[in-house]
Formats: C-alpha cells, sequence, structure tokens
C-alpha cells in the first residue's frame, strides 16, 4: 500500500512564499500524473496545479505566475512553490498522484496539509 506524506504547511503572511512537497512510499513501479489541490472552508475542492510523468504541468488560472509545481522522479516526491501568495490562497492543500504497481493504477491522496494566509 502506498501511502503520502505531505509537508510545509502553515501560517504566512500575504505576498509570502511557501513550499509544499508530498513524498510517496510503498510499493510503486511508477507514478503517472502529480498534482495538488486545494479545498477551502465552505467551497468544493478544486484543482491547483499537476505535473505529467513527463513534466508537463498545468495550473488553475488563479495560480498561474505565482505558483509552480515539480517533481523528483527518484524520490516520488511533487513540490509546490507558492509565491505571492493571497489571503484567497488558504485552504488545506491535498496531494493526489496515480501511481501504478506494474499492473493496476491506483489513485491516491495525502492528508492534507493546511495553508493559512493572513496578516
Amino acid at each position: 500500500q502506498v501511502q503520502l506524506v505531505e509537508s510545509g504547511g502553515g501560517l504566512v503572511q500575504p505576498g509570502g512564499s511557501l513550499t509544499l512537497s508530498c513524498a510517496a512510499s510503498g510499493s510503486i513501479f511508477s507514478i503517472d500524473t502529480m498534482g495538488w489541490y486545494r479545498q477551502a472552508p465552505g467551497k468544493q475542492r478544486e484543482l491547483v496545479a499537476a505535473i505529467s510523468s513527463g513534466h508537463s504541468a498545468d495550473y488553475a488560472d488563479s495560480v498561474k505566475g505565482r505558483f509552480t509545481v515539480s517533481r523528483d522522479n527518484a524520490k516520488n516526491t511533487v513540490y509546490l512553490q507558492m509565491n505571492s501568495l493571497k489571503p484567497e490562497d488558504t485552504a488545506v492543500y491535498y496531494c493526489n498522484q496515480v501511481y501504478s504497481d506494474g499492473i493496476y493504477k491506483y489513485d491516491t491522496w495525502g492528508q492534507g496539509t493546511q495553508v493559512t494566509v493572513s496578516s
């Protein structure tokens, strides 16, 4: 069974920066898409950024130019560099990875990490 462990959340002032990381451990043959989602209170979970195995990245319009998603395949880790943070970025951020054990594909989620942007 694969587990995702997230880290890097916290409290930051508007205009500040944070970097989230999410490491997968377990029986992994390969990882396809890695991504970050977020859910603010009273809102639906939304895609923030995703990166393919070929390092092609997609971003939500609200974070383009401010956030950067990257991955280290050797470490089974995905990162989210968040710059110029705004109060509306406040949410629980969830890591998502689609991986294969060599036979089947699985969709797995991290436990979530809180990001709060406030002065």
